[in-house]
């Protein structure tokens, strides 16, 4: 069972991004909270509050709006700034706990140094980070753990492969590659730079060079010869 914890909210008007930034500068982070056949409520909450609530919490809050009842949300987006990365908003989904929804959760790997395709010197990407679940929000993951110790070199692990925690069913496209080990890239043979130096040459002239520069001034001569001759 994920954990919930309790967010206290304050309700604002949507005055627009005029009003955000003053909330913003004034330490507040501007929300709302949609979904569950009521109508869209925005909120402001202490940012200091907001990350450390979401640094600690499961999947699911309870928020209580001006000191209302706890409502359970899922949290559907936090935006960040591009480069403090702190919450400039947040949207909430309401949700009941005895019906089963959609989210995306992230793909944890774990055993990564231990894959015999990685010790052998391969090298382990991970190309899907979220997968969508669907689950009753009480047993939504923080993330889903996949042992990847026993990859070896040139495998690929798909999401067909995820072992997903009691009660949750991982949905979309089963076939997606979650993660591959591939070869190093290979050196380059003593053969293929020796090749490369003869093409080049050594201190990166053309060998052809000279010779051409030669046959030019050859030329330039020999008609400054025949203008005296005549």
């Amino acid at each position: 069972m994920a954990d919930t914890n309790t967010l206290s909210l304050t309700a604002r008007d949507p005055e627009g991004s005029r009003n955000a930034r003053r909330l913003r500068r004034s330490g507040l982070v501007p929300g709302v909270i949609y979904g569950g056949g009521d109508a869209p409520t925005h909120f402001a909450v202490d940012a200091r509050i907001l990350r450390n609530t979401l640094a600690h919490s499961g999947a699911i809050l309870e928020v209580s709006l001006d000191g209302a009842d706890g409502t359970p949300v899922l949290v559907k987006d936090v935006q960040r700034h591009p480069v403090r990365g702190e919450a400039v908003h947040v949207d909430l989904l309401r949700v009941r706990m005895d019906q089963a929804i959609q989210t995306t959760v992230t793909v944890e790997l774990v055993g990564t140094d231990e894959a015999p395709g990685v010790v052998e010197g391969g090298v382990l990407s991970q190309e899907t980070r979220e997968v969508t679940i669907e689950a009753l929000p009480g047993d939504i993951p923080d993330s889903i753990k996949h042992d990847v110790s026993g990859l070896e070199m040139n495998a690929t692990l798909t999401v067909e492969a995820l072992t997903a925690p009691e009660g949750v069913t991982v949905i979309g496209d089963l076939e997606a590659v979650i993660a591959t080990i591939t070869p190093p890239s290979a050196e380059p043979s003593e053969d293929e730079i020796e090749t490369e130096t003869e093409l080049v040459g050594e201190g990166g002239e053309q060998p052809t060079g000279e010779a051409e520069g030669d046959t030019a001034e050859e030329a330039a001569q020999s008609e400054a010869d025949s203008g005296e001759e005549s």
